[in-house]
């Protein structure tokens, strides 16, 4: 290994150190109270130095996120040959792996989606196309449905979509906080509960939430809504 190769290694190597060290920080104390002194405490560098990697801590929170959607990304796309299965299935088949994603990747997801204030990543929305492209995949997932007569015809595709995505972060939320009732077991609620969020899709069921978004026209806006944090939301 040569001279250049061996200090992009070590480059990499305390990249990596610091991203794993933020995000650890981030999960546990929360983004707002998280400083770089503190980041560079836990590596053992100099402010100076994570500098050097990132600008501030702004960019570090993008890093870890471009990162978590892609994990995301990862785990949505075990489940794109759905063709053999009818729209409805397609759906909860979809949606469950976003709570697969809270499982396997419980910081990330508690990054991303619980702490209301990280950077909103409509900042950086060109880094994020792809969860950009994910959202859309889904949405148009619930006009197949609604055009196949699975879904009432006055169901607005974007607000089920926030509806699906309420009920499988509310659940993920749930678990990772330790709220679930003694006996209770995650995978049955998350099953359940999107069984009788789509049953309330497909029965018609009037629904109060308005939107005055065109989800094919949103670069700005962001991939998924983030609920409260659990210090927020109470013990």
């Amino acid at each position: 290994m040569g001279i250049k190769e061996r200090h992009e290694r070590d480059r990499e190597s305390v990249r990596r150190a610091i991203l794993d060290a933020a995000c650890e920080l981030f999960v546990a104390d929360g983004y707002q109270n998280v400083s770089i002194r503190k980041i560079a405490e836990r590596v053992e560098y100099s402010p100076a130095a994570i500098y050097s990697y990132f600008p501030s801590k702004d960019d570090i929170f993008f890093a870890l996120a471009e990162e978590g959607f892609r994990l995301l990304h990862t785990t949505h796309n075990r489940y794109l040959d759905l063709d053999t299965l009818p729209p409805e299935a397609r759906i909860r088949t979809l949606f469950l792996s976003l709570y697969e994603f809270s499982v396997e990747h419980p910081e990330y997801f508690a990054l991303m989606f619980i702490d209301r204030h990280v950077p909103r990543i409509s900042r950086e929305y060109e880094r994020f196309a792809f969860a950009r492209e994910m959202k859309t995949q889904l949405i148009v997932e619930v006009q197949r449905a609604i055009d196949a007569g699975v879904f009432s015809p006055g169901v607005h595709p974007y607000i089920a979509f926030r509806i699906l995505s309420a009920a499988v972060i509310g659940v993920s939320l749930t678990r990772l906080s330790g709220r679930l009732a003694p006996g209770e077991n995650a995978d049955d609620l998350i099953r359940d509960t999107l069984d009788v969020t789509v049953a309330g899709l497909r029965a018609g069921v009037t629904l109060v939430s308005k939107t005055d978004q065109c989800f094919l026209n949103e670069p700005e806006s962001e991939a998924f809504a983030a609920p409260a944090s659990p210090q927020e939301l109470g013990s």
